[in-house]
């Protein structure tokens, strides 16, 4: 496995990007990927500082409850906040069954479309497997015992080939 080496303000980090896998989940190659990175976006007539702040809000329907997730400092926020209101019980009931992971594809989507920098990494990954290396969520990332479902490292490989078949159909 090759790793590359990326010089990071005060610190030298190593990162993992081989030929066969980009692992996405701080500051390393691909951080653009992570909901929680500083790309704002634009979904739904809606802007947020990051796509995790949309994915948050659009689990409720209350307008008091969106708007606080959409008010939050940081994703971090959004997401502590999304976690209370589940507790109280106002989460959409379809969530889980149906519109989980096509409300992700979406906010996906549009951050690819809105940031230039995303789409070049994107392509830049090349055939290589996204993968979120978070140790803890076996349905977004890898989780703890690297089993995990990676949805969110699938849906990224779902848009790149969905980018390299639009752009292949624009070459001349």
């Amino acid at each position: 496995m090759v790793a590359v080496v990326a010089y990071w303000p005060q610190k030298e980090r190593e990162i993992v990007m081989t030929k066969e896998h980009v692992l996405f989940y701080g500051g390393e190659f691909g951080y653009g990927f992570s909901n929680f990175a500083s790309f704002a976006v634009t979904w739904q007539g809606r802007w947020a500082m990051t796509s995790e702040h949309h994915y948050q809000a659009a689990k409720f329907t209350r307008p008091d409850i969106v708007d606080a997730i959409y008010a939050a400092n940081s994703a971090h926020d959004a997401l502590k906040l999304a976690h209370h209101y589940t507790d109280l019980g106002y989460r959409r009931s379809d969530w889980d069954d149906v519109e989980k992971l096509r409300v992700m594809a979406d906010i996906l989507r549009h951050k690819l479309n809105q940031h230039p920098y995303i789409y070049k990494q994107l392509l830049a990954s090349g055939g290589a497997e996204i993968i979120e290396d978070s140790p803890t969520d076996s349905f977004w990332g890898r989780g703890p015992d690297w089993h995990g479902h990676n949805h969110l490292g699938r849906l990224w490989m779902k848009l790149r080939a969905e980018a390299l078949l639009a752009r292949n159909a624009n070459e001349p």
